[in-house]
């Protein structure tokens, strides 16, 4: 079968103050009608670039096309103008971009954004163009499609702006679509809903897609064949069989390596070798029925965190799991008191941190610390790593003399696998994951025995995710460290945590050994979290059943009304209705 699109010997380069960079190096490959095609790689590898390349995207300058071809249908891209151009983006090639929020028009209703597509390329009338507006959102699976094309973008979920930002792409049902890590930023359950419209969407019309990720997982799922891109260059491409079942190239063992998989076996986890003066039999953290209630407006509340409890040991990783939304976040804002809590008590080492006064809280900091979700907005963008991380020995009055900081600073760094002239250096000037271990530095610098662990990973790639992890499990077996870990991705939780605890709609659902809940678990919306999870093997998701595609909107779905955690076997509670 003739291929519907050829890249041969495409090289892109960007002008900078330094002078040339070359972001994509002379590669190839072609996309098969009705076939999806994996792009895969890391951040920097050129994986977006040469998406945006096709579509000639890309802002010239600073960026130019140095050589190659993009043949789509018999025609070369590289040579078209802007105007043509303008004719086959929508029509004939589609792009799903990663973050819906900054791709869609604030200030637009969401039906308009998808019947204009239909006006410009269809000339259809602005009726008609409503009336396939709204059978498209139907399509991606929004329920109440005629209400909803009013609506504007706020109003959607973050999976829900997928779902539109999909049915945009789609609404000329064009030959091709590139989809560029559509997924990143959702949960699980939201993640395999989108991958199942598209799926959906290749089944009904044809579609050939280009699916731009990092997350090997999604492409055993979705995939026919894959490239494997690193600094700009190919360095592997084969069926997606082909390269799980036997990678050539060490890059590629190297992010299948760096995935957790959900099935595999939890590894023994080491004692942490100081566990200080802490009495081991009782809890360092004990939360007893917290609530963190917001005013809405208007009479309404929003409850985020709903009468929940639970303990964390000294030493011990507690992992907190749940989609947007269900409150896992805003519990351990609650607990460092970035929230005040509406009512509960929080008991570190039996002191009730909910009672102390501001400059008691601004000790109790010293004890307990927080590394954030995004490493770049956490960090001051106009300071210096030495006063990001200096300036939390300055507060609490450990910093000493301007050699001993410096000094402190530069054994913090060594500590989390950075150089010392690495302190003189702005957040700007250092990727993600060098980001996120400043951050972690500044958690360490007062000495805390108790880490809430937001988010950590989701901004990183794979391989990097697994350093981050192997580094916080290293400082905690040699810190005695206790973490409260909280993220929706459960495949890395079950190995970082000793327990999970599993959060729905405020409330905890499952709490569990975490090998036990993940080969046993109780609550149907564990299992539904579960299921979701994609596995890095083709011939496993080959089995799996399809997500259902709607809106989760009712409240009371998992029966948490009125309901209790009961200890349905040792050490593992699950939220029962009550009689």
């Amino acid at each position: 079968m003739e291929p519907i699109l050829k890249v041969r010997d495409l090289r892109v380069s960007f002008h900078t103050r330094d002078g040339e960079f070359e972001a994509v190096r002379g590669i190839n490959f072609e996309v098969k009608k009705g076939e999806t095609l994996g792009i895969v790689g890391e951040s920097g590898s050129g994986k977006s670039v040469t998406a945006r390349s096709i579509m000639r995207l890309l802002p010239s300058p600073p960026s130019y096309m140095k050589a190659g071809e993009i043949t789509f249908l018999g025609e070369n891209l590289a040579h078209k103008t802007e105007k043509e151009m303008e004719a086959i983006r929508g029509r004939d090639i589609g792009m799903i971009f990663q973050d819906p929020m900054t791709s869609l028009n604030p200030t637009i209703r969401i039906g308009k954004q998808i019947s204009e597509s239909l006006i410009k390329h269809q000339k259809l009338s602005k009726k008609e163009g409503k009336k396939q507006a709204i059978e498209i959102l139907k399509l991606v699976g929004i329920r109440n499609s005629e209400a909803r094309y009013n609506q504007y973008p706020h109003e959607f979920s973050g999976g829900m702006r997928q779902r539109v930002m999909i049915a945009i792409a789609l609404a000329c049902r064009p030959t091709l679509l590139i989809a560029d890590e559509p997924t990143t930023a959702l949960d699980v359950t939201i993640q395999a809903q989108i991958l199942n419209v598209m799926k959906d969407i290749q089944e009904k019309f044809g579609t050939s897609i280009i699916l731009i990720t990092h997350d090997l997982g999604v492409v055993a799922g979705m995939c026919d064949r894959v490239v494997v891109m690193k600094d700009g260059e190919v360095v592997e491409t084969g069926t997606t069989e082909e390269i799980f079942e036997s990678p050539k190239h060490p890059y590629t063992l190297k992010l299948l390596n760096a995935l957790p998989r959900l099935d595999e076996k939890k590894k023994p986890k080491k004692v942490p070798l100081i566990l200080g003066t802490m009495d081991k039999g009782l809890p360092l953290l004990d939360v007893r029925s917290l609530k963190q209630y917001f005013d809405m407006g208007k009479g309404n509340v929003l409850k985020a965190v709903d009468n929940i409890n639970f303990q964390i040991k000294p030493g011990e990783t507690l992992g907190l799991v749940g989609e947007s939304g269900s409150g896992k976040s805003t519990t351990g804002r609650a607990i460092l008191r970035l929230y005040e809590p509406t009512d509960g008590e929080i008991l570190y080492q039996g002191m009730a941190v909910n009672r102390l006064s501001k400059s008691e809280m601004k000790t109790m900091r010293r004890h307990m610390q927080m590394i954030f979700q995004d490493p770049y907005s956490s960090l001051n963008p106009r300071f210096k790593v030495l006063d990001i991380i200096g300036q939390a020995l300055d507060i609490h009055s450990l910093s000493g003399s301007t050699a001993e900081r410096r000094k402190k600073v530069e054994k913090l760094l060594d500590m989390v696998g950075l150089e010392a002239f690495h302190a003189d250096r702005y957040p700007h000037e250092f990727s993600g994951g060098q980001r996120q271990r400043i951050g972690i530095a500044r958690a360490l610098a007062v000495e805390p025995k108790f880490i809430v662990c937001d988010e950590p990973l989701s901004a990183l790639d794979v391989s990097i995710q697994s350093q981050v992890v192997k580094l916080l499990e290293d400082l905690q077996q040699e810190l005695g460290l206790t973490y409260l870990f909280i993220a929706h991705d459960l495949s890395m939780v079950k190995h970082i945590s000793d327990r999970v605890a599993v959060m729905y709609a405020g409330k905890i659902v499952e709490l569990a050994e975490s090998e036990e809940l993940y080969s046993n678990p109780q609550h149907d919306y564990t299992k539904s979290l579960l299921a979701a999870i994609p596995i890095p093997d083709p011939k496993v998701e080959s089995q799996k059943k399809r997500v259902l595609m709607t809106e989760q909107t009712d409240e009371d779905k998992y029966g948490l009304m009125n309901s209790e955690l009961v200890e349905v076997s040792k050490g593992h509670w699950v939220a029962v209705p009550r009689n």
